[in-house]
């Protein structure tokens, strides 16, 4: 039996985006993570960009993903699934930072003793005690 958190099953992994779940660091800090799918699985990452740390990948509706990359919605970097290696623009030459993940029986497990586990969703997605913002707008 794997040593770790169950997120989620594999199915709920989209083959064309990303599962998006929360993680506390050693200091209690909460950080966003995803879920990607990769000829050799399932990969987990934190979900920031190497070249703006505050800039999401998944901005709660999913990593835009082509061709087997993770591309970042606002300078069009793209990142490996499987590696998470940067070749192009702004952010190349870096890499994602890596959440260890493992799959046993369709499940997905956090394997990182860098994390635990929170809950799925975003970091706001948990606090119902804070008012909703409208002040995020997408194109």
């Amino acid at each position: 039996m794997t040593d770790g958190s169950e997120i989620t099953s594999v199915d709920a992994v989209p083959d064309n985006g990303s599962y998006l779940f929360t993680v506390r660091s050693p200091r209690g800090e909460a950080e966003e993570a995803i879920l990607v799918r990769c000829e050799d699985g399932v990969e987990g990452w934190l979900n920031f960009c190497q070249h703006e740390t505050d800039q999401r990948l998944d901005r709660g509706r999913g990593a835009a993903i082509r061709d087997g990359e993770i591309i970042c919605p606002k300078h069009g970097s793209m990142f490996d699934s499987c590696s998470g290696h940067c070749d192009n623009g702004k952010a190349a030459g870096s890499t994602l930072v890596a959440v260890d993940v493992a799959v046993e029986d369709e499940t997905v497990y956090l394997t990182d003793r860098g994390y635990t586990y929170a809950h799925d969703g975003g970091i706001d997605d948990d606090d119902d005690d804070m008012p909703g913002s409208s002040s995020h707008l997408t194109f």
